[in-house]
């Protein structure tokens, strides 16, 4: 998701379309930098081997959720398949902008919609507009992560960070980086805003992050005001590198970016670390639609069932930096195998919420899903998924949040 890579729109088109059989193409819109090369380019020949027909790949990237939806919502492009956040799913849904995805057009052989983890499936059906709405018969997860403070030990302990009132804290003064993305800033602001209220039991995290009123807004508005002193830049891509510059000390962004400037910064001899606050977060997922106004439902839904694939699943991980919602039973062992380090990550996270309950045999040893040798930020510990919230479609409200946050930028 998050990915807001802000690109250009880009189109990558394979062939020339201008003779192609529209029957015989699959157009995706996806985000920019979201996916292995190698996966991409070998969906063609696996289709033509499981079905013995040809397609041709169109493939698109974008950089905004609501900028890609409005493609397809006012302008009725023809995407086969897009990939949005959980929230424009949500409203999508609502506007009866998604078909049903064929599953039973796939064989058993090579089934892979189970592979995805039931936790996923679970959050999914919070999107669900109504009880008679089964949303896992309208979108497959694809990738998921949470929010957090990216940060570097040299400057910032770790014990400043355990509460998001750490964008208040002085000795950051132009030292934060903030993340050009008022929706995910209020989901977790909101939380830190009410937190007493959280702790007495008096409201649960999920109510503060779906329902959007103007208290609850004019509550993150105050903090994020009083915040501006700390605010050195509100990034879309740039992030990475100022941290690893030590030019911001704290970067409030998507776990998947964290793991990618992690890295990154490794490469220069530069320790960055990911934290969330105590208060919680949100979990985030981006996930794969068939739009209302798609013309090859058939590829659409074989490049679903493909990117579900195991092996496929840990490339694009490996490729974007980002989780793959895959570990159901069927994949779990092949994700352990791979993911699970004792060696790199001798602390253990429990990750039963994700990868069930029951042992999993990896080479001949059962693992236990409590106590897993994981990367934390790729697999946040179960006592810190419990803290998070699903958000959800702002509604008639998304002008309000957009207003704050407009204003919040041109303060001075």
């Amino acid at each position: 998701m998050k990915k807001l890579f802000y690109v250009a729109l880009a189109a990558i088109v394979l062939t020339a379309c201008g003779g192609t059989d529209r029957a015989h193409q699959l157009k995706v819109l996806n985000w920019a930098d979201y996916i292995d090369e190698n996966v991409k380019a070998n969906f063609e020949q696996w289709y033509f081997d499981q079905t013995g027909e040809k397609v041709e790949l169109v493939y698109e990237t974008f950089d905004i959720n609501e900028t890609a939806l409005t493609k397809i919502e006012v302008g009725h492009e023809d995407y086969d398949l897009f990939c949005p956040s959980e929230y424009i799913i949500e409203r999508m849904l609502k506007k009866d902008l998604i078909l049903p995805i064929q599953k039973e057009l796939i064989p058993d052989s090579i089934r892979y919609f189970d592979n995805i983890s039931p936790f996923v499936t679970d959050k999914f059906q919070q999107m669900a507009p109504n009880e008679n709405v089964k949303v896992s018969d309208y979108t497959v997860g694809y990738m998921w992560g949470t929010t957090g403070f990216i940060y570097n030990p040299q400057f910032v302990n770790s014990e400043d960070l355990q509460s998001w009132g750490a964008v208040l804290n002085p000795k950051f003064e132009d030292k934060i980086l903030m993340k050009d993305a008022f929706r995910d800033v209020y989901s977790v602001l909101v939380l830190y805003a009410f937190a007493d209220q959280i702790e007495k039991g008096e409201v649960q995290r999920e109510e503060l992050v779906r329902d959007i009123t103007p208290e609850r807004v004019a509550a993150v508005k105050e903090i994020l005001l009083k915040a501006k002193k700390q605010i050195c830049g509100w990034e879309v891509d740039f992030g990475k590198e100022e941290m690893t510059k030590g030019k911001a000390w704290l970067n409030l962004s998507w776990s998947g970016d964290a793991q990618f400037a992690i890295e990154e910064a490794a490469e220069i001899g530069v320790l960055l670390d990911y934290i969330v606050p105590q208060e919680g977060s949100n979990v985030w997922f981006d996930g794969w639609v068939i739009p209302k106004y798609a013309k090859n439902t058939k590829a659409a839904t074989y490049f679903i069932d493909y990117m579900c694939k195991a092996e496929n699943a840990l490339a694009n991980m490996g490729e974007i930096g980002y989780v793959s919602c895959a570990g159901g039973e069927k994949a779990a062992a092949t994700i352990l195998a791979d993911q699970n380090d004792e060696e790199a990550w001798p602390e253990t996270v429990d990750a039963s919420y994700f990868f069930g309950e029951e042992p999993i045999e990896v080479d001949g040893e059962a693992l236990d899903p409590h106590a897993l040798h994981l990367n934390p930020v790729y697999y946040a510990d179960k006592s810190i998924i419990d803290r998070c919230a699903l958000m959800h479609d702002a509604g008639d409200a998304q002008e309000m949040l957009l207003e704050m946050w407009n204003e919040i930028k041109l303060a001075r």
